[in-house]
């Protein structure tokens, strides 16, 4: 089928988008409407944890539509139950609430710490986040984060977000007052470039927080779920936060979301929050099934060394052509390109022959890598070999 033939004028404008329809996808590859093949280094903005079409989330999901759909959810479902299980045993946390999206797991980490501050701190309500933080597209969560021109778009914006800046701890403490409820971050920032709080900030925020009686709330819808090389990124700075959500990698591509926090936050009572999908069997089926997947003995050890390997190959180009070096944490990475040309290698890179290579570009001077976490070092040569070629041409 030409493209000229597919009705895209039926969907509502929200960005450019190449024409190409996606047809087909399995494990790092995508094929699209004309059956070329894309090595995908995106995977949905690290959503596809396990790769496109994993087979362990085709079984859970089909097996799961033979049995219940949507119960609703002022109803117990067993999917529900298990993967709630699941998330309580592998972190420090005790509750968890499911949701649809990492903007409405953040929704609702944001309600419930204005509520806890209306129950335990005099009806604190501020939130300090972080300047270039991302948190998502509601009001609130546009609100909350730090990303530049958000402040006008939709203006007026939800009050309370003071913003401080990533790992300066002083800048944080400025913020303070009788008001403030809580402290939120991503432990990497994505959108903001590949940024992580060192482990001397995340500490000094845990221990801010113990001293102000405030929560610490960490946005974890990118960096959890083993992108990190551990199976949430708060576990790399020895700290335990009171508030965690996740999204993206949580679904491996299905839409899912969990709010978790420590039983002495959870402060929510009959009809402060729901959702008519929150927790279907569906949806969480999958999830249970992918948390499955990374908690596997060895799985997240795997994981560590494909990043290392990711990292070294990075800072190879970097030094072959006068780049910036490389960042990030477990494949979560970027790649400095200190100029301006990483929207053109994105785009030059996805019409690539005979395969292409789908790259992202939140900066205009670097790259993000966000490959499932089950890529094989031979798909990180492939990646970084068509890379060589075009930086050969355009840096």
């Amino acid at each position: 089928m030409a493209f000229a033939e597919y009705p895209v004028q039926s969907l509502m404008y929200i960005t450019n988008r190449p024409e190409l329809v996606f047809t087909e996808g399995k494990g790092s590859w995508l094929t699209d409407h004309n059956g070329k093949r894309y090595l995908d280094f995106v995977q949905g903005w690290a959503v596809n944890c396990l790769g496109h079409s994993s087979q362990v989330m085709i079984d859970a999901l089909t097996a799961q539509a033979g049995k219940l759909l949507n119960p609703s959810p002022a109803f117990y479902n067993e999917p529900m139950l298990r993967l709630a299980r699941q998330l309580t045993d592998h972190s420090c946390f005790d509750k968890v609430f499911f949701a649809n999206s990492g903007a409405e797991a953040n929704e609702g980490a944001i309600k419930l710490a204005r509520k806890w501050g209306r129950k335990h701190k005099g009806g604190a309500y501020e939130i300090i986040t972080m300047d270039h933080s991302f948190h998502g597209r509601t009001l609130a969560t546009m609100s909350a984060s730090g990303k530049a021109g958000w402040d006008t778009l939709f203006a007026p914006q939800v009050p309370g977000f003071p913003k401080a800046d990533l790992n300066d701890l002083a800048s944080v403490e400025k913020l303070i007052t009788d008001k403030t409820v809580a402290i939120m971050l991503e432990p990497v920032q994505g959108e903001g470039g590949v940024i992580p709080a060192t482990r001397e900030f995340m500490q000094g925020l845990r221990k801010l927080a113990d001293q102000h009686k405030l929560l610490f709330i960490v946005d974890e819808v990118q960096t959890g779920c083993g992108r990190c090389g551990t199976l949430f990124a708060y576990e790399l700075s020895g700290v335990e936060p009171d508030i965690m959500t996740l999204g993206k990698g949580i679904g491996g591509g299905v839409p899912l979301a969990a709010l978790l926090c420590k039983a002495e936050v959870a402060s929510f009572e009959a009809g402060d929050q729901g959702g008519t999908y929150n927790g279907n069997p569906l949806m969480t089926a999958v999830g249970s099934a992918v948390i499955g997947e990374l908690t596997k003995p060895g799985f997240l050890q795997g994981v560590q060394e494909k990043a290392a390997y990711l990292s070294e190959q990075l800072l190879a180009l970097s030094a072959e052509f006068g780049l910036g070096g490389e960042r990030g944490e477990g494949l979560l990475r970027a790649l400095v390109l200190n100029k301006d040309i990483g929207p053109q290698l994105v785009e030059e890179a996805r019409e690539m022959q005979p395969e292409g290579l789908l790259l992202n570009a939140p900066r205009p001077s670097l790259l993000r890598f966000m490959p499932a976490l089950n890529v094989t070092r031979e798909e990180i040569d492939q990646m970084i070999g068509m890379l060589r070629t075009l930086l050969k041409k355009l840096a």
